[in-house]
């Protein structure tokens, strides 16, 4: 925001409440009454300065949306609201703003966007009629007056413009859409596993031109409790208004809520679940009422022409080589995203000596693990018509456009005391990744003589999602790239973040969007 205002001194003028009107409370609650009533010179500076705060918001535009300096001295920057302390020159983030009213006895404070007046006692926005035709004057004229500023006025006597009546309208530029998707979702009660994968979608570009070039228009389904429709008006609330407040996502919690399948069931409690599951779910839900309605079969070639699978589905094949007749036997199966295992991996580095201080991994190493090196199995071989020894080896066929990743971080221990274990595993994982190792049309190919083809499997990281603390008592959040720029998502609210903050996270699930869409 611009500087914060200081305390003014006190004013000459005497302020007085507004007169009350029928029908109408004369204050906003029984704090401001206590507060006005306490002397005059308090009333005149409680005034005073809740002008010079909507002055800070209404006459300035701000570089960043909303900037405040912490308790600790650190400038925070978010896309939510800060709040403007209405007894001191102090600038809070809503977490601060708690604890600065315990610490100062500072009860009253200023959202930065609205300009509407938060009581810290009622613990909720308050509507005075004073402060709030001091607003509305401010919002409509400019001033504190109900008188419109003429064009005369608006600059100093020795400009040149000041006669040029048409100055104004011939450099007026209308401002920018700001419905650019940056929006927080609240927690509806441990459903931040929800929130991270409904933003992950919201800021996916090839999800958001379906939505937003009705793909699937909810005006014209007649599904009950339709999941897409849902998303459908989703999309259009976080891109078609101008709005950065949280969003609550009452009709995608609603869908799980009344749908009858035994799959959504552990999403309808109040406990923590699993990302990767919701993200699952949620795919397969999308599908069935964008595709041909057939539930995506585990290990089959499934085939659709849906949103879901142009956006999210590959496919892989597997070589199983015999090690007694060299038949070799060929899968072809659809994927939704790739399952990457951590632990296994991270003993195997260990035991050989080759694991890096703190034992860290790279995304690149466990693609490796999975999709270049064979491992050995038994099958049955047709030609030998037995159990045989063979060697599995499992590439890429297809290339989604859409690449989801998840990291294995929660494994279940067997044994005497069966547990569920959390995976704490650095991996490092790039912004730009090449998949072309990975492929089956690599191979017997010169790569350096195959710009297009290199091209084609180039992805960018498009957002990424963490699980912090504890598996029974973790959080969700996660980054997603809007443009250049990333922003960090904790449930409502948005934050700018750095690349370094994205690529330092313990990621659990990594989506990568192909660069070239051809």
């Amino acid at each position: 925001m611009a500087a914060r205002p200081a305390t003014p001194a006190s004013p000459k003028t005497n302020y007085k409440v507004k007169a009350p009107q029928p029908g109408q409370p004369i204050y906003g609650c029984e704090h401001l009454q206590r507060l006005f009533n306490q002397d005059q010179a308090t009333t005149n500076t409680s005034i005073q300065h809740y002008k010079a705060i909507l002055r800070s918001i209404y006459d300035t535009t701000p570089l960043l949306s909303q900037t405040a300096k912490a308790i600790d001295g650190q400038i925070v920057t978010s896309l939510t609201p800060t709040y403007l302390c209405l007894q001191c020159p102090s600038t809070l983030t809503e977490d601060d703003r708690t604890k600065h009213g315990s610490k100062k006895s500072h009860r009253f404070y200023v959202d930065s966007r609205s300009g509407a007046l938060y009581c810290q006692m009622c613990d909720d926005i308050v509507w005075d009629p004073t402060f709030e035709e001091l607003r509305l004057k401010k919002v409509g004229t400019g001033t504190f007056t109900t008188r419109k500023r003429k064009h005369e006025e608006l600059f100093e006597a020795s400009d040149p413009v000041r006669d040029n009546p048409t100055y104004i309208p011939f450099n007026t530029t209308a401002a920018s859409c700001k419905a650019n998707g940056l929006r927080g979702i609240y927690n509806a009660g441990a459903t931040c596993y929800q929130n991270v994968v409904l933003q992950s979608f919201l800021h996916n570009p090839i999800l958001r031109n379906f939505y937003l070039s009705d793909g699937h228009s909810s005006s014209n389904c007649d599904t009950p409790h339709c999941l897409s429709c849902a998303m459908d008006d989703m999309f259009q609330d976080f891109y078609a208004l101008e709005n950065t407040n949280g969003y609550t996502a009452a009709n995608i919690l609603s869908g799980f809520w009344i749908s009858e399948k035994k799959a959504f069931e552990n999403l309808v409690t109040t406990k923590e679940q699993d990302a990767h599951e919701f993200f699952q779910f949620l795919a397969e839900e999308l599908h069935e009422r964008n595709g041909d309605g057939k539930k995506p079969e585990t290990g089959s070639e499934h085939s659709c022409n849906c949103i879901i699978h142009q956006t999210f589905y590959g496919k892989l094949q597997s070589n199983t080589t015999c090690q007694s007749c060299g038949g070799v036997t060929d899968q072809v199966q659809s994927f939704l995203d790739l399952s990457l295992p951590l632990e296994n991996l991270s003993h195997k580095k260990g035991r050989k000596g080759t694991a890096r201080p703190g034992g860290s991994l790279t995304l690149q190493e466990c693609l490796d693990e999975e999709y270049v090196k064979s491992d050995k199995c038994e099958y049955r071989c047709h030609s030998c018509g037995s159990m045989q020894q063979a060697r599995r080896q499992t590439s890429i066929k297809r290339l989604p456009n859409v690449l989801s990743i998840q990291l294995k971080r929660f494994e279940y221990k067997q044994g005497r005391n069966e547990r569920a274990a959390k995976i704490d595993t650095p991996v490092q994982f790039p912004l730009q990744l090449s998949m072309l190792p990975y492929t089956n049309r690599a191979r017997g190919q010169d790569v350096r003589e195959s710009y297009e083809l290199a091209r084609s499997c180039t992805y960018d990281l498009l957002s990424v999602v963490v699980h912090v603390g504890e598996i029974d008592t973790g959080h969700y959040v996660s980054y997603c790239r809007v443009g250049d720029q990333w922003f960090a998502f904790n449930d409502h609210k948005v934050e700018l973040a750095q690349k370094s903050d994205v690529l330092n996270s313990r990621a659990y699930l990594l989506f990568y969007v192909v660069r070239s869409l051809s």
